[in-house]
């Protein structure tokens, strides 16, 4: 049996709210962690972790409705997607030295008793923090968000909301790919600026510099908008229902606006999607993992051939994964927020 010095990023309580440095701590354990003789699981050494919405809401109270994650409980490490190298397996699928994304916990050493949100990694010729964002969950969001729900043609009008985040930033070069127009949404100048200067997006604006939703979107798509993906809901989803065009289809991706409201916003603009004729969906990335492989097939050659540009936030090191939350959730990142476990 196996015995580690495993540090870890433990939850303190569940939140009610954004968390606060009080609410995750790091603890150094020694830990004896073996594969149960007969059982699937895996010991992996956890490489990369990952910073998204999911991650903070598996720590929420409530979090329990959402079907097909195990959620975070108090005094155990926090649970999210990660990069993990196989140290030992019981499951005929993976082998020691495998590469691995998927559901972990957040800590160097792991035990992974289920291993349903677990995928081989393949394409070991790109850089593996990747997996966390780009050819992991957030871009197969993005690909299901964009091709399977919004159904985009070219030459049309896309508009994102949190654009330089891990599924904003591919959605929006996605859509250029097929020759649209593309705007997208951030917190702060540096994040517009690397929208239209590095990602190649046609414009960027700072919601928070726009005290009218509605005319902002109005200067940016004069004749409205043909695809919203929302990573925001609230204010901003009830202004662009304003201004969607006829036939518009959105993507209901998140609604990071409301999350750590009591008392969610209503939205006073429903009546569009009929006038308009509009589809809006929302969507639950787990049910299209199927699609897995397609989505590879079409997102790493364009890696590898420079026509995705990705732009990542990293922290170095797990003794710093509960500044890394923090900074996530205040909005502080730029780009694909992740913590490398091991300083590089």
């Amino acid at each position: 049996m196996a015995e580690f010095s495993n540090k870890q990023v433990i939850l303190r309580d569940y939140l009610s709210g954004p968390p606060k440095e009080s609410d995750i701590y790091v603890r150094t354990d020694t830990t004896r962690l073996k594969v149960p003789q007969g059982s699937k699981a895996l010991l992996v050494n956890n490489l990369y972790l990952s910073c998204e919405p999911l991650l903070l809401f598996l720590m929420k109270k409530g979090a329990q409705q959402l079907p097909g994650y195990a959620f975070s409980t108090p005094g155990s490490p926090i649970i999210g997607y990660g990069v993990s190298k196989v140290l030992e397996s019981g499951h005929p699928d993976f082998k020691e030295g495998d590469l691995v994304w998927g559901i972990t916990q957040w800590e160097e050493y792991s035990l992974i008793r289920s291993t349903d949100i677990l995928f081989k990694i393949h394409h070991s010729d790109v850089p593996l923090s990747y997996y966390t964002g780009l050819l992991g969950m957030p871009g197969m969001t993005a690909y299901v968000g964009f091709y399977e729900i919004c159904s985009p043609k070219r030459e049309e009008y896309v508009f994102i909301s949190s654009a330089l985040g891990g599924v904003g930033q591919l959605v929006g070069q996605l859509a250029k790919l097929m020759g649209c127009y593309v705007v997208g949404s951030a917190g702060s100048k540096e994040k517009v600026d690397m929208l239209k200067k590095k990602l190649g997006f046609d414009e960027a604006f700072n919601y928070k510099d726009e005290h009218d939703l509605d005319a902002a979107l109005k200067k940016y798509f004069p004749r409205g908008i043909d695809i919203y993906f929302d990573h925001v809901g609230g204010k901003m989803l009830d202004a662009v229902l304003l201004n969607m065009r006829v036939g518009g289809r959105i993507a209901l991706c998140g609604m990071i606006s409301q999350y750590d409201l009591d008392r969610h916003e209503g939205i006073h603009n429903l009546t569009q999607l009929i006038y308009k004729q509009i589809r809006a969906e929302g969507f639950y990335v787990n049910n299209y993992f199927h699609l897995y492989h397609k989505f590879l097939d079409t997102l790493v050659p364009y890696v590898k051939e420079g026509k995705i540009t990705y732009v990542e936030d990293i922290t170095e090191g797990i003794e710093n994964g509960p500044a890394a939350v923090l900074r996530y959730s205040s909005g502080l990142n730029v780009g694909k927020s992740l913590v490398a476990v091991a300083p590089s």
